[in-house]
């Protein structure tokens, strides 16, 4: 029976320290993190005040404790802190330190391919910096290489702001037709049309979808040569049959 005792008393008590430990922070424990975490942001930029006034080492100084502060709460897996590492890799870089700063942009470009993917302007910004310190190192092939990415991000990221923009000019267009502006809603297919033949050729669906829009709209408005011209462009499968309209010339008017 003791021993029994015993070991409902060690099960009760091995339970409850793992309770215990599983307990969530105290909202005295946040408010403590968030005053910690203010004040890294404040080293942080106190670093880029003395950065831009050229005293590197009071800069170098203050992203440590900035740093320190961030792997503290928030680990060295963080944007935060990588944007830490890259601001205190840049200094280094500028001090011809180039192994350190290799080391701390490295590490800020590792998070940000982790967290924000591949083609983020972050993560070109960390390779642009990466490439630039290898030049200053009279590494050239990786400059080029590292430019070249770069490079290749910017022009992703550049191509979905497009596609944002003529997803945002068809929008617009659909919009100005319910109101019953077919001209200015033709522009707008236009504008959207281009960057879509553009960024994925005639046979696309979205842009094929312009030209059967504007078609239409051409159509609706009795334009019926330039319906012709667009409708053209489309697929057989979904063509809209303009081939037989007789287009009307404008003749003056006898009375």
């Amino acid at each position: 029976m003791i021993k029994l005792f015993a070991l409902l008393l060690t099960i009760f008590l091995s339970t409850g320290c793992t309770a215990l430990l599983k307990k969530t922070d105290s909202p005295k424990d946040n408010t403590s993190k968030h005053q910690a975490l203010q004040q890294a942001n404040i080293l942080n930029n106190q670093g880029v005040d003395a950065y831009k006034k050229g005293d590197y080492k009071k800069a170098i100084a203050y992203y440590h404790q900035s740093i320190a502060i961030k792997e503290k709460i928030l680990g060295s897996d963080d944007l935060n802190t990588a944007t830490s590492y890259n601001n205190l890799g840049l200094i280094y870089k500028k001090m011809k330190e180039y192994p350190k700063a290799l080391a701390f942009l490295s590490k800020a470009l590792e998070v940000r391919k982790r967290f924000l993917g591949q083609n983020s302007s972050k993560t070109a910004e960390s390779y642009n910096n990466i490439g630039t310190l290898y030049a200053s190192m009279g590494e050239t092939q990786k400059a080029i290489n590292l430019t070249e990415k770069t490079i290749n991000i910017k022009q992703e990221i550049r191509k979905k702001e497009n596609l944002d923009i003529a997803i945002s000019y068809t929008n617009l267009a659909v919009l100005e037709a319910l109101q019953g502006d077919n001209n200015k809603a033709i522009e707008l297919h236009k504008k959207a049309l281009k960057i879509n033949k553009e960024n994925f050729g005639e046979e696309h669906d979205l842009t094929q979808n312009n030209y059967k829009n504007i078609a239409q709209l051409y159509f609706a408005t009795q334009q019926y040569q330039k319906a012709k011209e667009y409708a053209k462009h489309i697929r057989q499968e979904e063509g809209i049959a303009l081939e037989d309209i007789d287009v009307i010339e404008d003749y003056p008017v006898q009375h």
